[in-house]
């Protein structure tokens, strides 16, 4: 997105966070919850449940209420309250973004493989390897899976009902925080790909991007992992080692 979008998007959201606080200032009550909120957010190592800020708010407080408030008040600060997940947590402001840059080694790029595999997953979850090598149209290698493994990005879910039971995968939460999505349902549809200039145009008929669904439960035609260890699971999915791109 160019950096005049960018400024566009962030003045216009800037305006309904000031609109916010204008119209309606929290109370006592609601400042007191909006305190414990922030402090439980910023003392916690990982993005935080609203669950789990509901054990230690008041009986009765307004949680929605208090977030939104919080997070309209940090909305023009250097860092902002964003949810991932349906979790919360602070991020630093995207505008400021160049000023914490620091030269490092480059980390080790996914393969083309790897990245289309992961797409893959993130659109088709839950996906087992032989649905992922169908739409790929190539083998899938024991070593592109362990990378994604190895990131958190992606997870065992559980097996598929059918013969053989194959190991379903899907995303996890990390993948949501490294990619900036709140939900999974976030990722570009057709539209949006198309108008990045992803797609020339020239689609089969009927062509199209399913939409995305990560739900933690398993489906109806999923089953538990069971007590095969993950890792004799994994290897029993996957065929031996092949070359890929």
């Amino acid at each position: 997105m160019a950096k005049k979008q960018q400024k566009a998007l962030f003045d216009l959201a800037a305006q309904d966070a000031v609109d916010l606080l204008a119209r309606a200032r929290p109370d006592e009550a609601m400042r007191e919850n909006m305190r414990i909120c922030e402090a439980l957010i910023f003392a916690s190592t990982e993005p935080l449940s609203e669950e789990e800020m509901v054990k230690r708010l008041p009986d009765g407080a307004d949680l929605s209420a208090a977030l939104a408030y919080l997070k309209a008040d940090y909305f023009t600060r250097g860092v902002h309250l964003v949810r991932v997940a349906k979790k919360w947590m602070f991020r630093t402001a995207p505008d400021l973004a160049w000023v914490l840059q620091r030269e490092k080694k480059d980390a080790k790029k996914l393969s083309r493989a790897a990245l289309e595999t992961l797409a893959i997953v993130a659109y088709h979850q839950p996906a087992t390897r032989a649905e992922i090598e169908d739409i790929r149209g190539v083998a899938l290698s024991k070593g592109t899976m362990d990378v994604l493994l190895e990131t958190g990005w992606v997870r065992l879910r559980g097996r598929r009902r059918a013969p053989g039971r194959p190991v379903t995968y899907g995303t996890t939460e990390s993948f949501l925080a490294q990619f900036g999505l709140e939900q999974i349902s976030d990722l570009p549809g057709l539209d949006e790909l198309k108008g990045a200039g992803l797609f020339d145009g020239r689609l089969p008929k009927g062509f199209g991007v399913p939409q995305p669904r990560d739900d933690a439960d398993l489906t109806e035609d999923e089953e538990p992992l069971g007590d095969q260890p993950l890792e004799q699971s994994f290897a029993a999915d996957l065929p031996e080692e092949t070359s890929e791109e």
